[in-house]
């Protein structure tokens, strides 16, 4: 029921700030209440507009000039003792507090079956082609295995691309790059034909591998987007490296969908690792 709650909540809010904004531009009237009102609804609906514009892989915790402005805006109507009532600008500081603290984060993952150390589970994936293919298949001397949302996340997209502009360097290490969604076969294949990069572009069919690994999200599409052709149910961002007998040597299993590993990272642990 929460994971549902924030589906719906993350296509509401910035909808709900829309709406204001626009509502409050056409009073033409720009009392301390009404530019207080902007400030914060525009920023609310700056940051979600500039996340599908320019996606980044991730942002700080804090987003500290969204929430600057928004703080700012409210501060505004505090100031405007003519104002009939706080209730809109509260709904609006307090809807983006909820997306900072509660939304975007993932409480109590459970890491027990992607500990240091550990063999990663065996399991299999469709490939771009629709064959199914084996997780002990692959030969390279390092695996990376990408667990995603779907192409309509936008940190997810930029994740990607940026994992893309080191296929070179990944390459001269012998990686093996596996790219796994649970999305619809058209939406992957889209990704692979879009990237066009010696990576494996996988679907985990029916969250089968997100289920055993313990890294799926219930009903963690936002609402709407079902008419889009996605699934309710995504996975949890992760991520896994492994060396050539498949021995766990990195996880990034992130409790925030806005705080992800860079791939300097990635090369790092490759680089540093003694087997």
């Amino acid at each position: 029921m929460k994971n549902f709650i924030k589906s719906l909540f993350i296509s509401a809010f910035p909808l709900y700030a829309l709406v204001i904004s626009i509502k409050t531009l056409l009073t033409n009237s720009f009392t301390l209440h009404n530019i207080g009102l902007l400030v914060s609804s525009i920023a609310v609906v700056l940051f979600f507009t500039m996340l599908f514009i320019k996606p980044v892989a991730r942002t700080t915790k804090t987003l500290t000039f969204y929430s600057a402005l928004i703080s700012i805006g409210f501060a505004l109507n505090l100031l405007d003792f003519n104002r009939d009532s706080l209730l809109i600008p509260l709904s609006i500081a307090l809807g983006w507090l909820a997306y900072l603290t509660w939304y975007s984060t993932f409480n109590s993952r459970d890491m027990s079956v992607l500990d240091f150390g550990k063999k990663l589970p065996e399991f299999s994936l469709e490939n771009t082609k629709n064959e199914m293919v084996n997780s002990r298949s692959f030969t390279g001397d390092f695996k990376i295995f990408i667990f995603f949302r779907g192409n309509w996340c936008p940190l997810c997209m930029a994740q990607i691309k940026e994992v893309v502009d080191q296929y070179k360097e990944l390459e001269k290490r012998k990686v093996d790059m596996l790219l796994i969604s649970s999305q619809p076969h058209k939406f992957t294949k889209n990704l692979a034909k879009k990237h066009q990069v010696p990576f494996h572009f996988l679907r985990d069919i029916n969250n089968q591998v997100a289920l055993q690994l313990k890294i799926i999200h219930k009903n963690g599409l936002p609402a709407g987007f079902q008419a889009l052709g996605y699934e309710s149910d995504v996975v949890l961002p992760t991520v896994i490296i492994t060396d050539k007998n498949d021995k766990i040597i990195f996880a990034d299993l992130t409790d925030n969908y806005r705080v992800r590993p860079e791939p300097a990272t990635f090369l790092r642990i490759i680089d540093n690792y003694k087997g």
